[in-house]
């Protein structure tokens, strides 16, 4: 063989060599770059508007130990608390629409200080995409245990003897307390003064002093109290009786039908997020509030599991955004 035929042979092993590699790697690599396109394909954070330690941290850290290990992928709480929720929800809303940041909404975060704030830095319906409810908190209206006022009735019939003369406390403008005891309010036709409290439980402690007539409590909050027998519930915000308190009537077995109250809880992502991603969380969330052990540990906190769709979310959303937009109107409620 002379130079020339062993150098143009050479050329053409080293070429087929090549294409051989090349034939090879096509089927290892398609494989490769879809793995890489599997969602979550690292640790997904979640913002909670809220500091560490209270009831809604708490379940933002059931949900996120538990999705995490059903996404096979760790979800890292972020606390984010400050200025009625509204810190930690515009940064979700300004975060990359690719599913690893997602936020813990909220009555407070996407119903309540939208309208409270001037700049509250989003818009609630807009600016997210919404994964799926996680669960509601009922509100439950509670009086001393030695109160004069045996049941809602008594009560009403009293604020309407008196007018401006009964007062219930909150745990400030603009709380949940606050915006369901005004509903109530508004639905009855009373006049009865608010008196705000700086957070913590001290409208509870004026409650049980007879500094109070009534309040509206979450309960999540009101369960020891009541379960202590220093404060009596005279009617449940719910659609029906609650497990625990089987001989309190829900408002409209009282005489106020479709008068349901809750604070709630809900997952969503910023806006854009691939309709695929959406899937997957939601897949995950509802998996999540069936599991036994949630759903014990959800109903210690007082907070009953109520999975859903995106769309039945955003649907929701829409409906508090708007009622509680129209009583923060009405009552010219303002933040402290």
């Amino acid at each position: 063989m002379n130079s020339s035929t062993s150098s143009t042979s050479s050329r053409l092993s080293r070429r087929g060599l090549l294409m051989c590699a090349a034939a090879l790697a096509c089927p290892l690599g398609a494989p490769l770059a879809h793995a890489e396109s599997v969602y979550p394909a690292k640790p997904v954070t979640l913002l909670v508007p809220y500091p560490a330690g209270g009831a809604n941290d708490a379940v933002a850290r059931l949900i996120g130990l538990k999705m995490g290990e059903n996404l096979k992928q760790p979800v890292v709480i972020d606390n984010r608390p400050g200025a009625g929720t509204t810190i930690g929800t515009a940064l979700a809303a300004k975060a990359q629409a690719d599913g690893y940041t997602l936020v813990l909404g909220s009555l407070a975060s996407h119903a309540v200080s939208p309208h409270l704030y001037a700049r509250p830095g989003y818009d609630a319906v807009a600016d997210f995409a919404p994964i799926g409810m996680i669960g509601v908190v009922p509100l439950v209206l509670v009086v001393a245990q030695d109160s004069p006022y045996t049941n809602l009735k008594s009560l009403v019939e009293a604020a309407r003897k008196q007018p401006g003369q009964l007062n219930y406390g909150s745990s400030g403008n603009g709380s949940p307390l606050h915006l369901g005891a005004e509903l109530f309010k508004q639905r009855a036709q009373l006049q009865i003064n608010h008196v705000p409290y700086k957070g913590g439980n001290a409208h509870t402690m004026d409650l049980m002093g007879g500094r109070l007539d009534m309040i509206m409590d979450t309960l999540t909050s009101a369960s020891p109290l009541l379960k202590s027998g220093k404060v009596r519930a005279l009617a449940v915000a719910s659609a029906s009786r609650l497990p625990e308190l089987q001989d309190v009537p829900t408002f409209a077995e009282a005489g106020y039908p479709g008068f349901e109250v809750n604070a709630w809880y809900a997952l969503y992502a910023p806006a854009k997020t691939g309709k695929d991603v959406l899937a997957r969380l939601n897949a995950s969330l509802t998996q999540v509030l069936k599991l036994p052990e949630v759903q014990e540990k959800f109903a210690l906190l007082g907070v009953r599991t109520r999975a859903g769709s995106p769309q039945e979310l955003a649907s929701f959303t829409t409906d508090e955004w708007s009622r509680y937009g129209k009583v923060i109107q009405s009552a010219g409620i303002r933040i402290d």
